[in-house]
């Protein structure tokens, strides 16, 4: 039985670990309060794309930190993140992007990474986006 006082990765034994720094699940008790980011895009306010996949990921994780204090929660509080690339040659740039961003989080979220045909902009190669979830303190 989980903890219903916290969060917790779910990784378990029986299945092959995880391909790199995420969980397989997250586990959210009851009453927790969520945050659902939007898909984010690698460009800046002035409107610069970055050429790299992973400058790219760097934005769309800055803009991410952004929306989650702008509700009081931090990158700890992400239990999954949905990215998406345009091509597999930009998933190392991607991957080292978001490694760095977990870095130091006790408890990894659950990720997807998927490859698509491409976003709203030819030169957008990356977008992400993350649930977060915190249980109230009281």
């Amino acid at each position: 039985m989980k903890d219903p006082r916290r969060l917790e990765a779910l990784v378990p034994d029986g299945i092959r670990p995880p391909f790199a720094a995420y969980s397989h699940g997250t586990f959210v008790p009851a009453g927790a309060e969520f945050v659902f980011t939007s898909g984010q895009l690698g460009i800046t306010p002035s409107d610069t794309v970055p050429e790299s996949a992973e400058a790219q990921a760097d934005l769309c994780f800055a803009a991410i930190d952004a929306i989650l204090a702008d509700a009081g929660f931090d990158r700890a509080d992400t239990v999954r993140i949905n990215a998406f690339v345009t091509d597999r040659a930009h998933m190392p740039g991607y991957m080292a992007a978001r490694d760095r961003w977990c870095a130091g989080m006790g408890r990894l979220p659950a990720s997807t990474l998927v490859i698509v045909s491409g976003f709203t902009r030819a030169e957008f190669k990356v977008e992400v986006e993350v649930t977060a979830a915190r249980l109230p303190t009281r």
